[in-house]
């Protein structure tokens, strides 16, 4: 089995890379370059083709802005099967923003960092990843930078997200409570997602709506982050981009360490680490829930829902060994049910739990490939090790898709997997896991 998932796997990877040197989530649904995608794309790349996985990440790394922003979507190319796209967009209308590339004002979870770290220990510590480390940490350096300097309203070391996509969860049902807040105009649109996918299994056009109303708000502000964060209707701290980011946090602090030297950008980051940390613990981690929940900055107050996205300060190492034992009992008892694979990406007890529905219930393989790792980080290891069969079992099972039903007896449909075939992250990170004897 192992060998003809992973075979199998490249086969999906080099089917969606592009001759610009930068490979798309799926094919048709997804024709761009997305960031978090591009780095769980690299690992996949980085154990048959090195160079592939570093031009994945050099890619990235041409379209930041000079601000050190790296937005979420690239339109390296043209394509009319995705909206919106760079015309709606607009990105040029920030003075920093790349001359070089259209892309979206918006960012994603920043992974890149980790992503370094984990490249490095694929390629066995080699001359040549390091080399190329040292080419490009500093980009990365400058995008944490850009966060604290730029998204970091309280400076307590959290950063805000002003739009869903940034999250990467995009239509969780958690923003419910933001959309019951706003009444956006109805805007008339050609919807493209919905002629390769099912829509009963992508957001509805209101939820749309939403999303293209605030985008109109930060391009009326010409993507400008003080005024974006004092008008914008949307304004969350998310535990999953905050995570990530002292995730990344650790790991260039331990690269730096490494290549020798920046001594005063390994003092910035750990003095941001220790910041973020006690900001992640003392603002979004809820002990009655016993989980971390979004914040709503905009109405001041914790948003009250367990999602997979509570459980992943576990990989950024932020949870103390106690914080770690409340986590993952909130993990069993709402997520661990034996009819259930892990990990659903909404809380399965929760009215609003969809299985079918993107972001409000199926499972993820990139939020599960954190997970597995933050459980052995703390030394749950049978728990992690059930998250990593749990993933090829999906994937064995129904194939390459972006997501999949968290049942295993599923009433709905003879297969679990939804939303785009081919998945490119499915694919990396199932060759990650399988690859991964540590």
């Amino acid at each position: 089995m192992k060998e003809k998932l992973i075979d199998n796997a490249i086969q999906v990877l080099e089917r969606n890379f592009q001759e610009g040197g930068f490979t798309i989530p799926s094919e048709g649904l997804y024709p761009f370059q997305w960031k978090w995608d591009s780095g769980f794309i690299a690992l996949g790349f980085a154990h048959y083709d090195l160079k592939k996985a570093m031009g994945e990440i050099e890619t990235l790394m041409d379209a930041q802005w000079e601000n050190g922003f790296i937005p979420h979507i690239v339109f390296h190319n043209d394509s009319d099967s995705y909206f919106p796209g760079p015309d709606f967009h607009q990105s040029h209308l920030h003075p920093q923003a790349s001359k070089k590339y259209r892309s979206t004002g918006m960012t994603q979870p920043p992974v890149t960092g980790f992503i370094l770290e984990r490249l490095l220990e694929i390629s066995g510590e080699s001359h040549e990843m390091l080399d190329f480390i040292a080419k490009h940490i500093d980009k990365v350096y400058h995008n944490h930078e850009y966060f604290y300097t730029h998204r970091d309203l309280e400076k307590n070391g959290l950063v805000y997200i002003y739009h869903n996509w940034e999250s990467g969860t995009d239509n969780s049902p958690i923003w419910d409570d933001i959309w019951d807040t706003m009444d956006p105009p109805e805007y008339e649109f050609e919807r493209r997602d919905t002629t390769h996918v099912d829509p009963a299994q992508r957001p509805s056009k209101r939820e749309y709506d939403h999303y293209l109303y605030i985008i109109d708000i930060a391009k009326k502000y010409n993507y400008d982050d003080a005024k974006i964060a004092e008008h914008s209707p949307f304004l969350v701290l998310d535990p999953l981009f905050n995570a990530m980011l002292i995730r990344s946090n650790e790991a260039l602090i331990k690269l730096y360490g490494r290549l020798g030297g920046n001594e005063d950008k390994i003092s910035f980051l750990g003095e941001k680490q220790a910041q973020s940390i006690a900001g992640l613990n003392s603002k979004l981690f809820n002990e009655d829930l016993g989980a971390y929940v979004h914040f709503d900055l905009r109405n001041n107050k914790q948003l009250l829902y367990v999602c997979s996205s509570s459980f992943t300060p576990l990989y950024a190492g932020a949870p103390t060994q106690e914080q770690a034992k409340i986590l993952v009992n909130t993990l069993m008892d709402k997520f661990g049910d034996e009819g259930r694979y892990l990990c659903a990406s909404f809380d399965p007890t929760h009215e609003r739990f969809n299985p079918r529905k993107y972001w409000r219930g199926p499972v993820w393989i990139n939020l599960n490939w954190m997970l597995h790792h933050g459980l052995k980080r703390y030394g749950f290891t049978d728990l992690a090790q059930r998250v990593k069969n749990d993933s090829l079992e999906l994937i064995d099972n129904n194939g390459f898709f972006e997501y999949f039903d968290s049942r295993k007896d599923n009433p709905d449909a003879e297969k679990n997997g939804y939303g785009g075939d081919n998945f490119s992250w499915s694919a990396a990170l199932l060759i990650d896991f399988l690859k991964d004897e540590s």
